[in-house]
């Protein structure tokens, strides 16, 4: 199977949502890192949906992807949103969009701006596929991808027991759910994949 468009969400600690978070301060913030070029993709626009409860916050759209500090189901974290195919096998991409990810998210929580207000759990991680064609949420995908998901969540948690669940409902995108028995930073998270 040809897993694409791969996201993956990290979820800040002490499960805030973003009732709890001012996101305003994101929006310069954001701004900055499309003038500095500070990430591998043309990002190119913020887009600020602050005023939809539950939704996608605030917004960087780029041309192979978007970054976002999300709340959609009520959970904000930071999310990587990949548009583009890229090559290389399911692994590399999947590790490519959590390093992109991470990578987001340890630019935040050094943010001056933020004064550490944005702080990642290190255990919750959510992962999907945004192609229905190439990956439908299904009980046949589901046992497809199992082997390689769990080569990568082995290598991301590395010695740190987690459980997956999965939502089975066929309107949503495939997607998992991981929780680590307990938080991982994110620079063990960032070395784990490159080891």
């Amino acid at each position: 199977m040809n897993l694409q468009h791969v996201n993956v969400k990290l979820l800040v600690e002490n499960g805030a949502n973003g009732a709890d978070i001012d996101l305003q301060p994101l929006i310069p913030i954001f701004n900055n890192w499309i003038k500095d070029h500070v990430f591998e993709e043309l990002l190119l626009d913020v887009a600020d949906y602050r005023h939809i409860p539950d939704g996608p916050g605030v917004m960087i759209i780029g041309h192979q992807a978007d970054y976002s500090v999300d709340n959609t189901d009520n959970r904000l974290g930071v999310r990587y949103n990949r548009k583009t195919p890229l090559d290389g096998t399911n692994d590399q991409r999947l590790r490519q969009a959590a390093r992109a990810a991470l990578l987001a998210c340890q630019r935040l929580e050094s943010e001056p701006a933020l004064q550490g207000r944005l702080r990642f759990n290190g255990r919750d991680v959510e992962l999907f596929f945004n192609d229905r064609l190439l990956v439908p949420n299904t009980d046949a995908t589901r046992e497809a991808i199992r082997p390689e998901l769990k080569t990568f969540f082995d290598r991301l948690f590395r010695r740190v027991d987690y459980s997956i669940s999965h939502a089975a409902d066929p309107r949503r995108l495939f997607g998992v759910t991981v929780r680590a028995a307990q938080p991982v930073p994110v620079t063990t998270l960032l070395a784990n994949l490159d080891s």
